[in-house]
């Protein structure tokens, strides 16, 4: 197919340049407003490798679109000789490895999922884009962006933790957990508990008692609440939260 282009042909691709520059432009304002995001909240693939990522399939659908527009692809009855959106193809499934690429698993915990589906929406933003669809490309960016952005503060959906806590004196300090946790209708699926003696600084036996509370969380309340409420109590020695 190469062999067939002539120097018109190069010159004047099918499509006007100005149409060319516009899309390409776009693809990089689109990319960079995704990218951006995550790169404010210092995630594995920032601003330039979402807007690479959106102008490499921007290019893509432009080539088919170019491709279309060649009449040396056309046979006598004026039909294309090649399967359209191939290409377009290969780049929704080959930006995987990509999105496999900012997914880390640390602590048993998943970390990068988020970024990973942007850079494959960004992916199908540039296809839009280059295809010459710009008004439903601009409203999936502005879409994409709010969900990046405004969905976790408005929606809040506290994951099912474990809060490890461990304390002395134990009827004192049980006493002040529980009524915290009624106070602010915390709910306790479940709890797992340990005995351990240690030596004080009088070397003085003394036994910690250690809770594994499995529990379910209202709205209004975070895990970081229940850390920084209990840790202010003199007799709790450490809480964390656990995954697992």
């Amino acid at each position: 197919m190469l062999s067939t282009l002539s120097a018109n042909t190069i010159l004047n691709p099918g499509l006007p340049w100005t149409e060319i520059g516009i899309r390409t432009l776009a693809a990089v304002l689109v990319g960079g407003a995704i990218g951006i995001e995550r790169e404010y909240k210092n995630r594995p693939a920032g601003m330039r490798t979402h807007i690479l990522v959106c102008l490499g399939a921007t290019m893509i659908a432009l080539l088919e679109c170019l491709i279309m527009a060649n009449p040396s692809v056309q046979n006598a009855s004026g039909s294309f000789t090649f399967t359209l959106t191939r290409l377009s193809a290969q780049v929704i499934s080959g930006v995987g490895f990509l999105g496999a690429g900012t997914i880390f698993i640390a602590q048993k915990k998943i970390a990068g999922l988020t970024t990973a589906a942007s850079l494959w929406n960004v992916a199908c933003l540039g296809l839009m884009i280059g295809f010459g669809y710009y008004v439903i490309a601009v409203l999936c960016c502005l879409l994409v962006v709010t969900i990046l952005t405004l969905f976790q503060k408005i929606i809040r959906v506290n994951s099912v933790k474990r809060v490890e806590v461990r304390f002395i004196n134990r009827a004192a300090t049980l006493e002040y957990i529980n009524q915290y946790f009624e106070a602010e209708s915390i709910k306790i699926l479940d709890v797992d508990f340990h005995v351990e003696l240690f030596r004080d600084s009088q070397n003085m036996e003394m036994n910690s008692y250690t809770n594994l509370y499995t529990l379910h969380l209202p709205s209004k309340v975070s895990y970081t609440d229940i850390v920084k409420y209990l840790s202010e109590n003199e007799n709790i020695q450490t809480v964390r939260t656990r995954n697992t």
